[in-house]
């Protein structure tokens, strides 16, 4: 069971909740990053980068018999703020094509870099399954 906390008179955010409430099974992913299953990127693009990192998400996540629609909180580090501020339009599209309209509690803090040199966009997740 999951509660999203949206406090009396409190505006309502846009992609993302200020709070949930969960019981269930925990399940988390390491910080992923926008290559493939054989840790090859196939974009240097950024939009691109978050689709393949959602993806790769979602399949971390079916491991462990869990969807989009478990996801509670995730974090994600970008290098690039400008660039992502200047194309939430897409980063919205694709957010929904692969995790819907279930919107978790999230961070998301601009880098210098990340370990992998051409990742522009690294996401730690976790969900909860109800029992």
């Amino acid at each position: 069971m999951k509660t999203v906390l949206q406090p009396e008179g409190w505006k309502r955010p846009k992609g993302y909740a200020n709070g949930i409430m969960a019981e269930g099974r925990m399940v988390f992913t390491a910080g992923l990053i926008g290559w493939n299953a054989n840790e090859e990127f196939e974009s240097d693009d950024l939009v691109d980068q978050i689709r393949q990192t959602l993806k790769n998400t979602i399949t971390i996540l079916a491991e462990a018999g869990a969807g989009p629609e478990h996801i509670v909180r995730m974090t994600w580090y970008i290098t690039d703020r400008d660039d992502y501020l200047a194309r939430l339009k897409d980063v919205g599209t694709v957010w929904k094509e692969i995790v819907g309209t279930k919107f978790p509690c999230m961070a998301c803090v601009q880098v210098v870099s990340l370990m992998e040199k051409r990742a522009k966009i690294e996401i730690e997740t976790t969900a909860i399954v109800p029992h």
